[in-house]
């Protein structure tokens, strides 16, 4: 164990440690989790203190050829372990990949695992970018569950988070005005930090990207990440926040297009394919489409090319709970050919760990009429179910939330946006629910296996108030004998006709 003594005064860990002890929550991780942690040195420092073993024998991977699935194909099943089980560790989520594997996933995407303040946490505060947090276990234990994932041709994509670090972070408390602690604001000579957010969604400390040392920082992380744990992508959280050019206040500069912010994460881009040519590069940005089709398009014609996150919630939900007038239920955006892009790079989705869940507000708001009603558990059930087939037949990347696939109905804000959420396993053994899973798996299934599902050739009719919806595809692998597909449903409220052509 060991820190860093700064003008015999300021004790810091290193800030590339790889797992780190504190001093306030590791008594609360168990010894089934972690085993044989080290004891924090109390009474002799206090801080974070850095955790080096030697000697180690180095993991023997089992999978040292993976084949990623194509990009197309991906279907992403976002995982935040703390409310996925009980034990909430890398060796229960192992434990559960018969379930995942079962529903056709082909990539998990957890929710940040790089060392966070506390124990329970979405893992949005990070303080060590390179540390793995003990609460969901060790080293090995995550090594083992990438390996065993790759067995199962299931891919592992990390969310992780660079715009900005809690008060921990040693190069925060290297150059502050908090006397080397947690609070104040980064010193106006921090080669790491501004003192003062440049975008407006900020938390806790702003990186500054266009200072070399972040740079450095950011690529020495992100590089012992993919070479250390043989992981398949990134999400890059909370792009928006990687400019320099907006303040705290000014939300029509940071949701503009940005060129700084282009360029720095192009940069960070190559640094990640230049270690992997074939990693997954996501972005979660949510801003103009002439920003995101700047990365769409970076070095497409080499096989890359960047993927962003699409929020299709609101108009997914406005399908299954019935309200289509003004194109409240239009989803036509899933059409990657819509934002003017050559190639699905949209990453979809119906929910995600920041949107409300469908079921929930199914029950608390559906749509009805003297015979029919959104809010009969069953039916809500039902149109979740149908969803799914006009979902997965689109061509492009899809990304579930955890338990979507049971209609998880429980309030995104229960116990607190970022609380504790109730871990709803019994509900794969309820009939209705896990009608939602059995279809969804063969719509995967039909997904991954036929080419129909990778075509550029198809049209969606799904912005009529009645609710009827339709897709039609045609093949254009013309040696496919599959040539059409035509998906019709009825989001009404009665029966009715439709003309599928």
């Amino acid at each position: 164990m060991y820190q860093f003594l700064i003008d015999g005064a300021l004790r810091v860990a290193d800030p590339y440690s790889t797992v780190v002890l504190t001093e306030s929550n590791d008594q609360f991780i168990n010894a089934t989790t972690y085993p044989d942690l080290p004891t924090y040195p109390t009474g002799k420092t206090n801080h974070a203190v850095t955790l080096l073993r030697t000697g180690d024998t180095p993991y023997a991977w089992e999978v040292t050829n993976f084949n990623r699935p194509a990009k197309t194909d991906l279907v992403i099943y976002e995982v935040l372990l703390r409310d996925f089980d009980q034990l909430h560790s890398f060796d229960a989520l192992k434990a559960r990949l018969d379930y995942i594997q079962g529903l056709g996933v082909n990539a998990i995407e957890l929710m940040p695992i790089s060392e966070f303040d506390g124990n329970e946490s979405w893992g949005y505060n990070p303080s060590f970018h390179m540390a793995l947090d003990k609460y969901y276990g060790t080293q090995n234990a995550f090594k083992q569950l990438v390996d065993e994932c790759h067995k199962r041709g299931i891919a592992v994509i990390l969310d992780v988070v660079y715009n900005h670090a809690t008060g921990q972070n040693p190069f925060y408390r290297m150059w502050n005005t908090d006397n080397g602690n947690y609070g104040g604001q980064a010193s106006a000579d921090s080669p790491f930090f501004n003192a003062t957010a440049k975008h407006s969604f900020n938390v806790f400390n702003d990186f500054n990207h266009s200072k070399q040392a972040t740079k450095d920082y950011v690529k020495r992380t992100a590089q012992f990440w993919i070479e250390e744990y043989n992981i398949d992508g990134f999400r890059w959280d909370l792009t928006k926040g990687f400019t320099q050019n907006c303040s705290g206040s000014d939300d029509a500069c940071t949701n503009a297009m940005q060129a700084d912010r282009v360029a720095v994460l192009k940069e960070y881009a190559d640094y990640q394919w230049d270690i992997d040519p074939d990693f997954y590069v996501i972005f979660e940005h949510l801003g103009t489409n002439q920003e995101e089709s700047e990365w769409v398009n970076y070095r497409l014609s080499e096989g890359k090319g960047i993927m962003m996150w699409s929020n299709l919630n609101s108009n997914y939900n406005e399908t299954t709970l019935g309200f289509h007038t003004s194109g409240k239920s239009d989803f036509s955006w899933i059409d990657y050919r819509n934002r003017g892009w050559s190639v699905p790079a949209n990453i979809a989705y119906m929910e995600s760990h920041d949107e409300q869940r469908l079921m929930y507000k199914n029950l608390q708001f559906g749509n009805s009429n003297s015979t029919y009603n959104v809010k009969d558990l069953a039916t809500a059930l039902n149109r979740i179910t149908s969803a799914g087939a006009f979902y997965f037949t689109v061509p492009g990347p899809k990304m579930i939330w955890q338990f979507g696939e049971l209609g998880y109905d429980v309030d995104i804000d229960f116990n607190g946006r970022t609380g504790n959420k109730p871990i709803r396993w019994e509900y794969a053994n309820e009939a209705n629910r896990k009608a939602i899973y059995d279809l969804w798996s063969t719509l995967i299934a039909l997904k991954k296996q036929e080419d129909i599902f990778r075509t550029s050739d198809f049209t969606l009719d799904v912005n009529n108030s009645n609710g009827l919806k339709k897709i039609q595809l045609t093949n254009d692998n013309t040696s496919d004998d599959l040539r059409y597909v035509t998906i019709i449903g009825n989001f009404g409220f009665t029966a009715q006709a439709i003309n599928p052509s």
